[in-house]
């Protein structure tokens, strides 16, 4: 005898509810639809984004997304590094800021002040974004919420019809058998009445001899 969970790994996997097997080729062609599907949504947020914004905001976006990134950090370092060792190497007659590596502020404040109001752009369109979507999930669970109310009802209406079929069915089987036992009662009588009518022949026959 197998144990439970040596027939449960046996036998194939199946939707819960329905009797479908799920073999290897229906998982990987019900992955495949889903990541296609997924496609579809990001394309179209994509073609959405294009088409809602303005150039000026991809720009923005495009810029703190760089900003926020190692590449930048990896990028601005190395620019800090070969910037600070041309200005301090004595071999080198380059040396076009030397220390305090003023000119280097100066880049630098004019990066942050540039920099920081296009990734508060950024977040403020992320943050509208963000809202926009958590209204249209909010419409959609609402309407999800409706719907499944309205299933509800309609089952428990259709529970009810159940039941009051159920009762009648339980009623008619009753009438009909009342109606057999009414039946076996009169053919009962009927065959007694025939018995009582055949015994007086009976007798009559047997007086003259």
């Amino acid at each position: 005898m197998l144990s439970k969970s040596e027939s449960e790994k046996k036998d194939p996997e199946r939707i819960h509810g329905f009797e479908i097997e799920l073999n290897d080729d229906k998982l990987t062609r019900i992955d495949r639809l889903v990541k296609n599907y997924e496609q579809k949504i990001a394309s179209r947020l994509d073609e959405e984004y294009e088409t809602s914004t303005k150039r000026s905001d991809r720009i923005a976006d495009k810029v703190a997304s760089f900003g926020g990134s190692w590449t930048f950090i990896i990028t601005f370092g190395t620019f800090l590094v070969v910037w600070i060792l041309i200005n301090i190497s004595p071999f080198l007659f380059l040396q076009f800021d030397p220390k305090p590596f003023i000119l280097l502020n100066l880049v630098l404040s004019f990066i942050a002040a540039f920099q920081a109001p296009l990734i508060m752009m950024s977040q403020n369109r992320q943050a509208a974004r963000d809202k926009h979507e958590a209204i249209i999930d909010f419409a959609i669970n609402y309407k999800a919420e409706q719907e499944t109310n309205e299933m509800h009802t309609h089952l428990h209406r259709v529970e009810a019809e159940l039941a009051e079929i159920k009762e009648m069915l339980a009623a008619l089987e009753k009438a009909e058998e009342k109606e057999a036992e009414a039946v076996e009662a009169v053919q009962a009588v009927e065959e007694a009445e025939e018995i009582k009518a055949e015994e007086p022949s009976e007798e009559k026959q047997e007086e003259p001899k």
